[in-house]
C-alpha cells in the first residue's frame, strides 16, 4: 500500500479495489499453499503493483482515463428535490440515503440544497444558504440599521405581534409560526432522523404509530400541500423539530 501511494488508503476507485483484492488472494494462495515457493507470490504482486502505479501516472495526465476507472459522481438531490431516475441508476435506495445524511449530521431533510454521491461512496451534503444572498444580506443590514436609528419602535411591533401569534395558534398558522413541534409526543424515543413518514409511495405505519398520529391525519397534512394519494409521494419525513420534508415527484402506480 505504500508503494501504491497514500490515495489507496484514503480512497478506493473500483480499479484499485480490484487490485488490491487481487494481491490480496495471492498473498493467500502461497501462504496456504507449501509447495509453492514465495517467488510464485511475489512476482504476480509486483507486477499487479506496477500495472496500478503505471495506470495511476498514466490517469494523472489524461481526464478521460480517470472517468473510465472512477466514474463521476452523481447528483442525488438538486435544489432540494430528489433525482429518482439517478437514485435507480446508481441502485441507491432511501435507507442508504437517510443513513449517509445521519452520518453528516442532518437531521431535516428540508435543509439540503445538494447532495452528491461521490466516486468513492461518500455523500456529499451542500445546505441551503439561510442567510441568503450578499444582496439580501446587505438589504438586511440596512433594514437593522435604519430600526436602530428609529429608536426600536418596529422591534416593539414585532414583539407585539410575536406575543399575539402565542396566543392565536390560528394567526400562527397562517403566518407560518413554527407549530409542528406538537406533532412529536412530549415521550417519543427518538430511535432514527429524520422519521420517514412515506417512503417509496408506502405509508410507515409503524412510525406513525409511534408518532402517535393515523393515516387520517397524514392524509390531512398531504392535501394542504396539494396531495391526494399516497402513492404521489416518494418521500415524506419529519424531524425532531416537527419540519415536515415532501418530495412528490413521484407519479402514482396504476
Amino acid at each position: 500500500m505504500r508503494f501504491m501511494g497514500k490515495r489507496e488508503i484514503g480512497k478506493l476507485s473500483v480499479f484499485d479495489l480490484v487490485i488490491s483484492v487481487m494481491i490480496a488472494e495471492i498473498a493467500v494462495i502461497v501462504i496456504e499453499d507449501l509447495e509453492r515457493t514465495m517467488w510464485e507470490g511475489i512476482v504476480p504482486m509486483i507486477i499487479l503493483m506496477l500495472v496500478q502505479v503505471g495506470m495511476a501516472f498514466v490517469a494523472l495526465k489524461n481526464r478521460k482515463l480517470r472517468l473510465l476507472f472512477d466514474g463521476k459522481p452523481s447528483i442525488i438531490m438538486a435544489k432540494g428535490k430528489l433525482n429518482r431516475d439517478v437514485m435507480r441508476k446508481q441502485r441507491y435506495n432511501l435507507d442508504d440515503f437517510m443513513l449517509q445524511l445521519r452520518e453528516n449530521e442532518i437531521t431535516a431533510i428540508s435543509d439540503v440544497e445538494f447532495a452528491i454521491l461521490e466516486t468513492s461512496g461518500k455523500l456529499s451534503i451542500i445546505p441551503k444558504n439561510t442567510e441568503g444572498s450578499p444582496a439580501e444580506m446587505t438589504e438586511k443590514r440596512l433594514n437593522t440599521e435604519h430600526q436602530l436609528s428609529s429608536g426600536g419602535t418596529e422591534q416593539q411591533q414585532q414583539a407585539e405581534e410575536g406575543i399575539k401569534t402565542e396566543q392565536n395558534p390560528a394567526l400562527a398558522s397562517k403566518l407560518g409560526t413554527k407549530q409542528n413541534a406538537k406533532f412529536i409526543p412530549p415521550k417519543y424515543r427518538f430511535e432514527i432522523l429524520p422519521i420517514p413518514l412515506i417512503m417509496d409511495g408506502k405509508v410507515q405505519d409503524e412510525n406513525l404509530e409511534k408518532l402517535e398520529k393515523t393515516r387520517f391525519w397524514l392524509k390531512n397534512v398531504l392535501q394542504d400541500e396539494g396531495v391526494t394519494d399516497f402513492k404521489e409521494v416518494f418521500l415524506c419525513t419529519i424531524d425532531h423539530k416537527g419540519k415536515l420534508f415532501l418530495d412528490k415527484t413521484k407519479k402514482p402506480r396504476k
